[in-house]
């Protein structure tokens, strides 16, 4: 168990359920969110492993939250791995004690401890800044961290993908390009742990580097939770990471691909 001093054990459950009381009206009126297959959610420990869209103003870890809380309670709290970024400040208590969590191989493993589930996004900032036109790719970036982390904690993946975040408005590229030929990487990198320079174009400042801050359009955010991989049933007592991982897209895109065969209209849904 965490003790008292740790991220994990700073959990509130009261702070954690006014908090999903007032992202409810955002995500069920604004983005018209749906999140199905939650009871592929062990009840014991797994590592929720989801694909992120919609920028710096991602509602991802909202959308899903609301839906957990709905369907299983305060008993057992979902506790989300976050970037660095989320931690500086102020705010970072207020965070902890709702369950977001610096993303570190420690606190993964001492949530994990506690039965939970644990949610995290593999992709991070190279995701949730995927150019629109490959919105329905599923691509962390090469990132195979979240493996040896369920690896390590002897728990399964459940595997989450979703739609519609990353129409809420027009991401042209990640940027890459542009930070190298700024030479922002080696800055970027050190002070916000990216290597990004994002362009987009959405309401109401039209384009956008980075800043300024576009409102997100109310696109329909469709969530499915898909079912878990049992890694040790499946690759045996020394699974190889890189398999894992490659089994894990390679499920969360036939499920995404799902997703988008139901998918009418951008935006609409």
């Amino acid at each position: 168990m965490a003790d008292s001093t740790s991220a994990v054990a700073k959990w509130d459950g009261d702070l954690t359920r006014r908090v999903v009381d007032l992202t409810r009206l955002i995500v069920k009126t604004y983005f018209r969110s749906q999140v199905m297959g939650l009871e592929n959610i062990p009840a014991g420990p797994s590592l929720v492993v989801a694909n992120h869209s919609g920028g710096i103003v991602t509602f991802d870890l909202s959308v899903i939250a609301v839906d957990y809380y709905m369907a299983f309670g305060y008993d057992r709290p979902l506790y989300v791995l976050a970037h660095d970024n989320f931690f500086r400040g102020p705010v970072a208590d207020f965070f902890e004690r709702t369950g977001v969590i610096r993303a570190t191989p420690e606190h993964a493993a001492e949530a994990l401890a506690t039965g939970a589930p644990v949610l995290v996004f593999p992709g991070g900032d190279y995701d949730v800044y995927r150019p629109t036109l490959r919105e329905n790719v599923i691509d962390f970036g090469g990132r195979t961290g979240y493996v040896t982390t369920a690896i390590e904690a002897g728990v399964p993946i459940v595997p989450a993908v979703s739609i519609g975040g990353q129409e809420n408005q027009f991401y042209l590229t990640r940027g890459t390009w542009l930070a190298r030929a700024l030479r922002l990487t080696a800055l970027e990198r050190k002070l916000f742990r990216t290597n990004i320079l994002p362009v987009t174009v959405g309401f109401p400042f039209g384009l956008s580097v980075v800043l300024p801050i576009n409102i997100p359009l109310p696109t329909k955010i469709v969530t499915q939770v898909l079912p878990p991989i049992d890694i040790e049933a499946r690759f045996g007592e020394n699974p190889n990471v890189g398999e894992v991982d490659e089994y894990v897209r390679a499920a969360m895109q036939a499920g995404l691909d799902g997703l988008a065969a139901r998918r009418r209209f951008p935006i609409l849904g």
